[in-house]
């Protein structure tokens, strides 16, 4: 009887695997079917709106690749700005999506501006590239290659920088169309720079800020009346410097303002939100119970801010990777020309702030579960620390003149808490031994003789972080071989 049971088990274990496996190719199904109507719409509004009677099959084609493009960002960057708080369950994954959308739609559209510069970061010279034909050809190079390693990196669950990308795509076509002389590398250098110092500087600042929670508030004999003390210092911390990132990174493409400006900014909002904070704060804890669960709820409301926020900067900001090329290309058909920096007609911003947000919802929920469940496990306060770090290192950055991949501070900022767990857990695990060995007279060995998973535990997963540090490196020269490649084929079609 137990083995008619046993195969019986094993018979509909089968049957679940099957539905699963069924449930999710339909799924992929639908979702490929909307992109692709997304993709035609684009086509179809580029048809319509640009205005170009010759060569206007080439404008269509280019607007479909700028929309492919836009879900590429939307399926993978916009993971960094929500996964820590979906994974510490401060929102659902639904309403994640649902914030992200609107506000990476809203920066795009309200704060995208109205001119967008054709070259990514300044890396080549557009004034050496004097035929117009082999100028689209680099455009349209680059796009296909940074919207084709985005989408990879995307399948193999490695959150990359979409900027990056977009650098690699231009040099290599860069590189193919006219050669090395024309690229700027020294502003490479200080690219390549930023994959050291973007994830390092994020890291450090969350594995601060994680430190000083958890010595001021959690380990505290009355967490409460410490949360009461500390967390409105902390809430006024995020939104002073998310004050200042908004107007350094946000609202940058519309309005210009200077050091003196944003300190004033943030220092107001932080006397503000503290002054608020107090009395609401007290309010909410009370009647909780003093353990660290009941902490998680203080956090909660702040971190849905600090999504919609950094979504809206991600927004204003990143939209341009999709829709710069494409800008670039209309320029050069209609005037005949190559320019530094081109406008940007409604239509084409309609389809790099809508392509976000449906990538988000098409593509998005598996990176938003690998940033913010499967790297290291998230709370409240451990997102609260990412958010935090995002905003801070973008900050000291603008002002060193650095510059740095949000994509890469989201993620160091992740990887420093989860590592900063595991090195207090081990000190902690070992003081505590120590103290037991000098009070019990028992050997240390004897102490320690816990189980070994327990011991040796590993609270960040190697293979996330070594997949997702492997992409980092190889994204610019990865994405530079394919722009070579897809510029002389389209060189060889024309």
């Amino acid at each position: 009887m137990g083995l008619i049971k046993t195969s019986l088990d094993k018979d509909l274990e089968k049957f679940v695997h099957v539905q699963a496996a069924t449930r999710s190719l339909s799924h992929d199904m639908v979702a490929h079917g909307l992109a692709v109507l997304f993709l035609g719409a684009s086509a179809a509004f580029a048809g319509i709106y640009a205005g170009v009677a010759e060569n206007a099959a080439i404008v269509v084609f280019a607007a479909v690749l700028g929309g492919y493009m836009a879900l590429n960002i939307g399926a993978n960057d916009v993971a960094n700005n929500v996964g820590p708080a979906v994974g510490s369950q401060a929102m659902t994954l639904l309403v994640a999506l649902l914030i992200a959308a609107v506000f990476e739609s809203a920066g795009a559209l309200i704060a995208g501006g109205d001119v967008v510069s054709t070259i990514s970061k300044g890396i080549i010279d557009p004034a050496q590239v004097t035929d117009t034909g082999t100028f689209i050809s680099a455009m349209m190079a680059a796009l296909v290659a940074a919207a084709v390693w985005v989408n990879l990196a995307t399948v193999v669950g490695a959150p990359v920088s979409t900027t990056h990308s977009v650098v690699g795509g231009v040099l290599g076509a860069g590189v193919a169309s006219v050669g090395f002389g024309l690229v700027n590398w020294a502003t490479m250098g200080k690219i390549a720079a930023s994959w050291v110092i973007s994830p390092v500087m994020g890291g450090v600042i969350a594995a601060l800020f994680l430190a000083f929670i958890k010595i001021n508030v959690i380990y505290q004999e009355d967490k409460i009346a410490a949360a009461r003390r500390w967390v409105p210092l902390l809430i006024a911390v995020m939104a002073g410097a998310f004050a200042c990132y908004l107007s350094i990174k946000g609202l940058k493409r519309v309005w210009k303002a200077d050091a003196a400006i944003v300190m004033a900014i943030g220092l107001v909002t932080f006397a503000l939100v503290w002054t608020a904070m107090h009395p609401l704060i007290r309010r909410q804890s009370e009647g909780l119970e003093n353990r660290n669960r009941s902490l998680r709820v203080l956090f909660r409301f702040p971190l849905i801010c600090s999504a919609a926020l950094l979504s809206f900067a991600h927004g204003a900001n990143d939209v341009a990777n999709a829709i710069g090329p494409l800008a670039a290309i209309l320029h050069a058909v209609q005037s005949g020309d190559v320019a530094a920096k081109a406008s940007i007609p409604p239509w084409i911003m309609v389809i790099g702030a809508f392509g976000i947000s449906i990538g988000l919802f098409l593509y998005g929920p598996k990176l938003v579960r690998m940033v913010g469940e499967k790297i290291t496990k998230m709370n409240p306060m451990r997102a609260y620390c990412v958010a935090l770090s995002a905003a801070i290192t973008v900050i000291i950055a603008s002002w060193l003149g650095l510059p740095v991949s949000s994509t890469h501070i989201a993620i160091g900022a992740v990887f420093g808490v989860g590592f900063f767990r595991e090195f207090y857990t081990r000190h902690s695990r070992r003081r505590r031994s120590m103290l037991a060995q000098h009070g019990s007279g028992k050997s240390r060995i004897e102490i320690e003789a816990a189980p070994e998973e327990i011991r040796h535990r590993k609270l960040v997963r190697r293979s996330h972080f070594l997949t997702i540090l492997a992409a980092w490196v190889v994204t610019v020269p990865a994405s530079a071989f394919l722009a070579i490649v897809v510029f002389h084929g389209l060189t060889w079609l024309r």
